[in-house]
């Protein structure tokens, strides 16, 4: 059995930096826009969108809005909430985040939310992309892809202090 500090597939600094590539790759695809729309879906994931924001805004002048979308994990189907109205989104550009994909249930059910939705572009960011799905849904940007067992599980804490990925 691995000690958890060796199941460290992420530290501080390598999250750090993902997060700071994932936000010029969002900058990149996001040139002529005036305003980029994170939605994180809570927990990690509003918490993962509000780390790109803050490096976001470092690097371009554009307004970026943070939206918290709250997903039932246990009853995904069950109706999807977002922390702004959604004429605040309504033809722009939105990026829904989430820390770590794993059989993209979760992902999916946020994407079908957006879909009812007339937007300008709409793309995923994941911290850690698991190679198994179950449903067909990929992340546009993402920090690190991992191929794993259904077994395991990889944990994200993303805080002020220290973040990292471990993989259980």
């Amino acid at each position: 059995m691995m000690t958890q500090d060796s199941n460290i597939i992420l530290n501080d600094k390598q999250i750090k930096y993902k997060i700071r590539r994932i936000a010029y790759q969002i900058y990149e695809c996001n040139v002529e826009e005036e305003e980029i729309i994170l939605a994180g879906i809570a927990d990690n994931g509003y918490e993962f969108a509000k780390k790109l924001k803050t490096v976001l805004s470092r690097i371009t002048g554009k307004q970026i809005t943070l939206c918290k979308v709250i997903i039932d994990k246990r009853k995904p189907q069950e109706t999807v909430k977002t922390s702004i109205r959604t004429e605040d989104y309504t033809d722009k550009s939105v990026v829904l985040v989430d820390d770590v994909l794993n059989s993209g249930t979760t992902l999916i059910y946020g994407v079908k939310h957006f879909l009812d939705v007339p937007l300008k572009q709409f793309k995923t960011a994941v911290l850690v992309n698991r190679n198994h799905k179950k449903y067909p849904v990929k992340a546009d940007f993402k920090g690190l892809s991992l191929s794993t067992s259904i077994k395991e599980h990889i944990r994200v804490e993303i805080n002020s202090k220290e973040s990292r990925a471990i993989l259980e």
